[in-house]
């Protein structure tokens, strides 16, 4: 005779992997001038718990002021262009990163989001 417990699905058959596509993402996310946030996995979208997923233009410039994301962990991957990362009680510490690299930001570590891309100004005629 089989137990219940197999008859019960597993959570993740119709609830496990998702894609989200590019056209999807959602700017009902806080939002910093000369920003431009889309989210693609957060808890509203998607039930998640320790993470924020998607996108984020930095616009010539901009910056973040200081702050953390509580209990979630952030991994940001540069594009295009050179992103500068100041964090600490003081933003003390700083680091760039450019296209093609990674920069991970665990919990509660205060930070801030800087586009460092050289401004090129156009020529004078």
């Amino acid at each position: 005779m089989k137990e219940d417990h197999e008859h019960t699905e597993p959570p993740w058959k119709h609830d496990g992997v998702r894609v989200i596509p590019s056209g999807s993402l959602d700017t009902n996310t806080a939002q910093t001038p000369g920003m431009d946030r889309r989210a693609a996995i957060n808890f509203a979208r998607v039930g998640a718990q320790k993470i924020w997923a998607g996108t984020v233009t930095i616009h010539a410039n901009a910056k973040t002021g200081a702050h953390h994301h509580g209990p979630l962990e952030s991994v940001i991957y540069v594009v295009k262009g050179r992103a500068r990362m100041r964090w600490g009680e003081k933003l003390e510490f700083v680091a760039e990163a450019g296209p093609g690299d990674f920069i991970y930001v665990p919990p509660f570590v205060p930070h801030q989001e800087i586009n460092a891309s050289p401004i090129h100004k156009a020529p004078a005629s």
